[in-house]
């Protein structure tokens, strides 16, 4: 979303984490997503580092932007970020594809998960988004892997008691922001060495 907004040019790969690309795992061992490949061969795999990368590489004024992006992260916002690259993307891919992760029950990884939704649901009671009553690079990095978590049992999420954090997703969901890069492309296929051009 940062990428977009920031007016980068990219070549976009559509992969299935439950079927990754050798090429995916040849630039990343990690095995996860996001993965950014620059074009010294630089690769990048962390949400963090791909952000900072972006705003480094901005071509728009981003006073015009529709939330806050600051060329530093708090220490606060440094820690969620952390935690949810970390400890909660684990949980989310147990809970997402349990099949794989079967040393513990699909309702064992979503309450391992549940943890930290019910930190944010915590920040929210202070604020409207995580950080402040304006979004911020935060809100953007975590987003994404909140809204993998709800959508693996969509009802179950919305009759849970996280309520702030419902409303905090269904803004992001709604935001002019989010549906400009919600094009649906083809799944790569490196055998056919397949790509999608994406000019922001």
């Amino acid at each position: 979303m940062v990428i977009n907004h920031s007016g980068i040019p990219v070549e976009l790969r559509e992969v299935l984490l439950s079927n990754k690309p050798n090429a995916m795992l040849a630039a990343s061992s990690k095995g996860t997503v996001p993965v950014l490949v620059l074009p010294d061969g630089t690769v990048l795999d962390e949400s963090l580092d791909i952000i900072n990368w972006a705003l480094d590489q901005k071509t728009h004024d981003l006073n015009t932007l529709e939330f806050s992006l600051c060329a530093q992260i708090s220490e606060a916002g440094e820690g969620l970020i952390k935690v949810n690259d970390g400890v909660f993307k684990k949980a989310l891919d147990g809970y997402k594809y349990w099949q794989g992760f079967t040393e513990k029950s699909q309702q064992q990884h979503r309450s391992e998960g549940e943890l930290f939704l019910q930190q944010l649901e915590t920040l929210l009671q202070l604020h409207q988004f995580l950080l402040g009553d304006q979004p911020s690079l935060v809100d953007i990095a975590i987003f994404p892997f909140i809204r993998q978590f709800a959508f693996v049992d969509k009802d179950w999420f919305d009759q849970s008691c996280y309520p702030l954090l419902q409303h905090w997703l269904q803004h992001f969901l709604d935001s002019e922001l989010f549906l400009q890069v919600m094009t649906k492309y083809p799944v790569w296929d490196e055998s056919k060495e397949t790509k999608n051009l994406v000019n922001h």
